[in-house]
C-alpha cells in the first residue's frame, strides 16, 4: 500500500512538472510578443530594464511569503553577478533582434545554446561527451546557418544578435548549474533581477537625452505600459514555471518539450505580426529541432548505459 502511494505521488509530481514545462512553452513566447510590440516606440535598453525591474517587484513578495533568507555565501556573489550579466546580455540581444526579425527566426537561432553548452562542457570543462552528441551539435550549427542566411540578407548584422543571445545564455546555463544547488530558485531569480536592474538603471540615466535609438529612454504612453509590464511578468512567470518543472520531473523528460516553444512562437508571430519563416529558415528550424532531439536521445542512452554499468556486479 505504501509503495503504491509513493508511486502515485512520484507520478503526480512528474505530470505536474510536464504541465509546468508546457506552461513555460506557452508563456515564454508571450514575453517575446510583448517585447516586440513595445519596441515600436520604446528603446531596446529600456525594455530590457523593464524586464528585470518588474521581475524584482514580482519576486520580492515571494521572498517574504516563503520566509526565505536573503543571505548568500560570500564566495557565490561573483557567480551571481556573472549569471545576471549573462542573462542581461542575452535579453538585450534577443529584444534587439526581434524588434526587426520574425520571432521564430530569432528563437530558432537561440536554440543553438544547448549545443554551445555541450561543446564548452567537452572542450573546456572536460566533460565526457561522445561523438554522436558532438555530431548533433555540429548539425545544429548548420541549421542555424540556414536560418541566419536569409535573415542576414533581409535585416543585416542584426540577424547575428540571436547568436549573441545563444552564447550568453549558454554561459548563463553553465553558471546556473552550480548556483541552483546552493541558492533557492526564488532567491536566485530575485537577486538576478536586482543585480541586472542595478546595471541597467544607471545606464538608462546616463543615456537620457543622448539620442541613442537603443538606449535613450522615453516616457511610455497608453498601452505601451501594458507591453512593458508584460515583458517582466511573462519573463518571471515562464522562468519560474521552468525552474519548478525541473524540480519535479527529470530533465531528460522535460528537455524535448522545450522545443514546443518554437511552433508556439511561430504561431504567435503569424497571428500578431503576420510573420512566417521562409522556406530556407523553415529547413533550418527543422534541422535544429531534429539535432536537438537527437542529442537529448543520445544523452538518455548514455545515462542508461552508465546506470547499467554501475548496477552490474563486479566480475
Amino acid at each position: 500500500m505504501t509503495n503504491s502511494a509513493t508511486s502515485n505521488i512520484s507520478t503526480d509530481r512528474i505530470l505536474t512538472g510536464v504541465a509546468l514545462m508546457l506552461g513555460f512553452c506557452l508563456t515564454a513566447p508571450l514575453l517575446d510578443v510583448a517585447a516586440k510590440l513595445a519596441s515600436d516606440s520604446i528603446p531596446v535598453g529600456q525594455i530590457t530594464t523593464a524586464r528585470f525591474t518588474v521581475q524584482c517587484a514580482l519576486m520580492a513578495p515571494f521572498i517574504w511569503i516563503l520566509g526565505l533568507s536573503l543571505r548568500v555565501a560570500q564566495e557565490l556573489w561573483i557567480a551571481l553577478l556573472c549569471r545576471s550579466v549573462f542573462l542581461l546580455v542575452a535579453t538585450y540581444c534577443f529584444i534587439a533582434a526581434i524588434s526587426v526579425m520574425p520571432l521564430a527566426d530569432a528563437l530558432a537561432i537561440v536554440f543553438v545554446a544547448p549545443f554551445i553548452v555541450l561543446l564548452v562542457g567537452k572542450f573546456y570543462l572536460g566533460e565526457d561527451v561522445g561523438p554522436h552528441r558532438v555530431g548533433a551539435a555540429i548539425i545544429g550549427f548548420v541549421g542555424v546557418l540556414f536560418v541566419i542566411q536569409p535573415s542576414f540578407a533581409a535585416f543585416g548584422a542584426v540577424a547575428l544578435y540571436p547568436l549573441g543571445t545563444a552564447v550568453a545564455f549558454a554561459f548563463y546555463i553553465l553558471v546556473t548549474r552550480g548556483l541552483s544547488r546552493k541558492v533557492h530558485p526564488v532567491t536566485l531569480q530575485f537577486y538576478t533581477g536586482v543585480i541586472a536592474s542595478l546595471i541597467c538603471i544607471p545606464l538608462m540615466i546616463l543615456a537620457q537625452g543622448s539620442g541613442s535609438e537603443l538606449l535613450d529612454p522615453v516616457w511610455p504612453t497608453g498601452i505601451t505600459w501594458l507591453w512593458l509590464l508584460g515583458v517582466g511578468f511573462f519573463a518571471t512567470l515562464s522562468h519560474m514555471m521552468m525552474t519548478y518543472a525541473l524540480s519535479m520531473a527529470p530533465s531528460a523528460t522535460l528537455a524535448p518539450l522545450q522545443y514546443l516553444e518554437l511552433p508556439v512562437a511561430t504561431l504567435f508571430g503569424y497571428l500578431v505580426f503576420h510573420d512566417f519563416p521562409n522556406s530556407l529558415s523553415l529547413i533550418g528550424i527543422i534541422i535544429i529541432i531534429g539535432a536537438g532531439l537527437y542529442m537529448i536521445h543520445r544523452e538518455r542512452v548514455t545515462a542508461r548505459t552508465l546506470i547499467t554499468e554501475r548496477a552490474a556486479p563486479p566480475i
